[in-house]
């Protein structure tokens, strides 16, 4: 039987599970066998899908309670180490170990390390678990000294997993499809599909796949410019989008889109993403060589990765609106802003890819267990 990795995602929105697809077919590709699991399908009595429609619902209608959630439970240090819903997550992945016996777990979403970790540390799970942190921004839900090591996004996250957790930690590139690669190619005739003219100067505006996040406001100060002609990404959010439809065709500039399998097509011709919560759309932008603007992030983990990103020097943070329609006039191609950022950003992939990580790790899992750095 070849080396089995089981990659345990969530489908809380759609950034975890496009990772866990395409590392899983890196790693089917360099000839192991990969499983992914929804970690939310694992928990009992429908409780995964009432936590996803809780989230996208609070999200939506009253982000400010999930501020308070976030700042109780994802980055107090007052609270409880183990929670009830760890406790189920870990017996639910417990038994997708015992069905899929694989030589490695590799959990991209935090819950889903709390799970791995907790069993790893009470002996219940036999081989070693490698989280892939999908965050710029470290919170405490993602860490666990259970956990045999880290792969991060950037140098300041592993360190800051190895003071935190005492485990190894280690930087690796972006784990995005490569038809984002800079260079890749885009479809002819992108512009003319989402109803735009050749001279305008596309801005991306993503609101991730459950539209959420203030981004009406962020594509009327777009609008307003007479520079800028935003095109929003509203995901599922239909809603969102008939709304934002009807108001940038009253001011004559942009256009709202729905879910699209052409994101790599309309970033190779985007001028600029404005993104609000950090998360795969970022890095698919990094690979394609676009710069990247966070401005108004959403609530919670929002924040702390759009700070987080601007520390690393990959995309800039503005916090007004004077301050946004200012990035962009600095993004200009052939001022050295827009270069200085965009090179930062690729560097993130001279880094070792995830895949390279992991596939020695599924045959020397002694080397993992004792955090011994593996070929």
């Amino acid at each position: 039987m070849r080396d089995k990795a089981l990659i345990v995602s969530a489908s809380m929105g759609a950034g975890h599970d496009a990772v866990a697809a395409e590392l899983a077919r890196r790693l089917t590709a360099a000839g192991a066998h990969a499983e992914v699991v929804d970690l939310l399908a694992l928990l009992p009595l429908g409780l995964g899908a009432f936590l996803r429609r809780w989230y996208r619902g609070v999200m939506l209608r009253a982000p400010w309670l999930y501020a308070l959630v976030y700042r109780v439970f994802f980055v107090s240090r007052r609270a409880p180490s183990t929670s009830p819903l760890t406790v189920l997550a870990a017996a639910g992945l417990a038994r997708a170990v015992r069905r899929a016996r694989p030589s490695l777990v590799v959990p991209v979403f935090h819950v889903a390390a709390q799970a791995a970790g907790h069993l790893r540390a009470r002996g219940r799970l036999a081989v070693p678990s490698v989280v892939v942190l999908t965050d710029f921004a470290v919170h405490r839900l993602w860490l666990h000294p259970g956990n045999d090591r880290y792969l991060c996004p950037d140098a300041a996250s592993a360190l800051a997993v190895t003071a935190a957790v005492g485990r190894p930690a280690f930087r690796c590139a972006p784990i995005v499809r490569p038809g984002f690669a800079a260079g890749a190619g885009a479809a002819a005739g992108v512009r003319a599909r989402i109803g735009l003219r050749e001279g305008d100067r596309i801005v991306l505006v993503c609101a991730g796949s459950w539209g959420v996040g203030r981004v009406a406001e962020t594509a009327r100060v777009l609008a307003r410019s007479g520079r800028y002609a935003p095109v929003v990404l509203c995901g599922r959010n239909e809603r969102l989008r008939r709304r934002l439809a009807r108001l940038l065709e009253r001011a004559g500039a942009g256009a709202a889109l729905g879910w699209r399998d052409d994101l790599a097509d309309l970033l190779a011709h985007a001028y600029a993403l404005i993104d609000n919560a950090g998360g795969l759309t970022c890095r698919e932008a990094f690979a394609a060589g676009v710069p990247v603007v966070t401005y108004r992030p959403i609530a919670g983990h929002g924040g702390d990765g759009a700070r987080a990103m601007a520390r690393a020097g990959v995309s800039v943070h503005a916090r007004r609106r004077a301050d946004l329609l200012r990035a962009l006039d600095r993004l200009e191609p052939g001022l050295p802003g827009r270069a200085a950022l965009t090179a930062r950003a690729a560097a993130l992939f001279t880094t070792a890819p995830a895949e390279c990580l992991l596939l020695p790790g599924l045959r020397d899992h002694a080397a993992l267990r004792a955090g011994a750095p593996v070929p």
